[in-house]
């Protein structure tokens, strides 16, 4: 439940003014980073989202040259999506903001308390990235 609530409270101050883009752009972009040169339909996987919401997102990103869709070579039914250079810079910018945005969320810890949350965090997610990643590589 905490998680939760600090989530909401993260989630509600990232706004597209702050990050330069919205959090779903920015969870896109992530996972591009991730899974480089991804199929679209791994990508809506990878995401839980819609594949139709996730045509509409994609095209914004191609709107502003953060990602590039083309057809796979050896499928051509299937559409390959990367991050563009602009795409990169533009995730790097984001991830700062939000650093600095967790920086103020996590004020009133001191710094032996965040490296131990920070810990935690990751053993966590780290648990969970092992199911992820096989499901990606079998829906690819």
């Amino acid at each position: 439940m905490l998680l939760t609530q600090l989530s909401r409270l993260v989630s509600r101050r990232s706004t597209p003014e702050l990050l330069g883009q919205t959090l779903k752009e920015l969870g896109t972009l992530s996972f591009l980073r991730d899974f480089p040169e991804t199929s679209q339909q791994a990508l809506s996987d990878g995401l839980c989202i819609d594949a139709n919401y996730c045509v509409l997102l994609l095209n914004d990103l191609e709107a502003n040259n953060l990602i590039e869709r083309r057809r796979d070579p050896s499928d051509r039914r299937r559409h390959l999506v990367s991050m563009t250079e602009d795409g990169r810079r533009a995730l790097q910018r984001a991830e700062a903001a939000q650093q600095t945005l967790e920086d103020e969320m996590l004020g009133a810890l001191n710094e032996e308390e965040r490296l131990t949350l920070a810990h935690l965090l990751r053993k966590s997610i780290d648990g969970q990235s092992t199911s992820a990643v096989s499901s990606h590589s079998t829906s690819n």
